[in-house]
């Protein structure tokens, strides 16, 4: 059970690992989008938006509901929000590092 778990961590992570794919599942924290909407928010080409969400599909990450003759695209998982906020916080915390490491570097070359 634990090998299974950790290789479904693994592929999970992979399949976050891509800027385009992490902005795809920002956006749609804020709500489910078709790909054109997708495509105008990042002002990117429709066909790399389509190749990203189908990485995400496959991963079971977001899921595509018909409305009328367009894909709309929520996320499968809310929780999905709080990993990006987690990851933002992660972010954050290694600026803070970085910039006080940055002045204690100033101040010991002053």
């Amino acid at each position: 059970m634990n090998l299974e778990l950790q290789q479904f961590k693994a592929d999970f992570f992979k399949a976050l690992a891509h800027p385009l794919r992490i902005r795809i599942l920002e956006l749609l924290c804020e709500g489910d989008k078709n790909v054109n909407e997708l495509q105008t928010l990042i002002g990117s080409e429709g066909s790399a938006v389509s190749q990203q969400l189908a990485v995400l599909r496959n991963k079971n990450i977001v899921y595509g509901t018909k409305d009328g003759n367009r894909v709309v695209y929520p996320l499968r998982d809310p929780m999905i929000k709080e990993l990006l906020a987690i990851a933002r916080q992660i972010f954050n915390n290694h600026l803070i590092d970085t910039i006080s490491m940055l002045d204690k570097f100033n101040d010991e070359a002053e």
